[in-house]
């Protein structure tokens, strides 16, 4: 298990450095081609560089623009980013996300954010919402 772990460790450096370096669209390749991608969704958005966690918002627009099926694999990984303990920075990328894939499922997930002690992370959340 810890060789997992560890081989997860690299995958997010290397999916964050390439984010960081504009190469978004390398990145939906690598998402389309592989889905077992998205459960590091999570801890790359963690990452405390703007590029990153954009560049991983602009992954998800573009797989949502092209229809790809398995997108909405990611929402247990956003779950837990859209929570009251985490910085307001992080959760609205998770609300941003959720709202481009725009399910019945993962809007759901945003309705409680509406009102949202941050006004950016309740205005996007709103905004999804309303459509």
């Amino acid at each position: 298990m810890a060789v997992q772990a560890e081989s997860d460790k690299e995958m997010i450096t290397v999916i964050s450095d390439f984010l960081e370096k504009g190469l978004a669209g390398n990145i939906v390749s690598m998402f389309k081609a592989d889905p077992t991608y998205y459960p590091l969704v999570g801890e790359i958005l963690k990452d405390e560089r703007f590029a990153v966690r954009m560049g991983m918002v602009l992954v998800f627009e573009d797989l949502v623009d092209e229809g790809v099926p398995d997108v909405s694999r990611v929402l247990p990984f956003l779950t837990p980013l859209i929570s009251a303990e985490t910085p307001p920075f992080i959760r609205g990328e998770a609300v941003t996300i959720l709202g481009m894939i725009g399910t019945a499922e993962s809007l759901a997930l945003l309705k409680p954010l509406v009102m949202d002690d941050d006004p950016q992370v309740a205005e996007i959340a709103r905004d999804y919402i309303s459509g």
